[in-house]
């Protein structure tokens, strides 16, 4: 009997120096590839980010060609307010849920979509008539226009933009950063 419990001390001494083994070899194999899955883990959500940017640059992009409108950004469009007395600012949110709540100081507000909106639809811009709109932006079809909404995703600015340059007006710009990157520059907004 002292020979088997010498045996199995024996045995299970090798089951202790093979599991220090085989524990030593899975640490030194997770060493070894818990980089590279740090890395997909770090970097997966980055390249997948960069994917959406380049598909939100590419729709701004085909959605500019298509409205027939240039593109301003946050610091151009601080430089017209500052330098051109006559350029008008619409901010195409809704009025109760956004506009009141804060929009860009001297902005003008008209109600649009965020999905296209090809053929006017009183439904879709608070009731709205095109003939308001056409009151709303003047006479002056060279009058210098900026649309906003909230921020680049946003179709509502671009509708608004798309429809100025169907009614005549020349000199139509979008800015697809909106009250988002306007704030996000420190600049100071206004509400009712």
């Amino acid at each position: 009997m002292i020979k088997n419990k010498a045996s199995l001390h024996a045995l299970s001494f090798r089951r202790v120096g093979r599991s220090f083994w085989l524990n030593l070899f899975i640490l030194t194999c997770a060493l070894l590839v818990l980089p590279f899955s740090a890395n997909a883990a770090l970097f997966g959500g980055k390249f997948k980010a960069e994917v959406e940017t380049e598909q939100v640059a590419i729709k701004l992009h085909n959605d500019t060609l298509a409205g027939g409108y240039q593109l301003i950004d946050t610091n151009g469009l601080k430089t017209l307010i500052e330098q051109e007395a006559s350029v008008m600012i619409v901010d195409a949110m809704p009025f109760k849920d956004s506009y009141k709540k804060e929009h860009i100081p001297s902005a003008k507000q008209f109600e649009f979509p965020i999905s296209d909106m090809p053929k006017w639809d009183p439904a879709l811009t608070d009731q709205q008539t095109v003939e308001e709109f056409t009151q709303l932006l003047g006479e002056d079809k060279a009058k210098t226009l900026v649309f906003y909404c909230g921020f680049v995703k946003c179709g509502r600015s671009h509708n608004a933009a798309t429809w100025a340059v169907k009614l005549g007006y020349t000199n139509v710009y979008r800015y697809p950063g909106g009250i988002f990157a306007w704030k996000g520059a420190g600049f100071n907004t206004s509400s009712l």
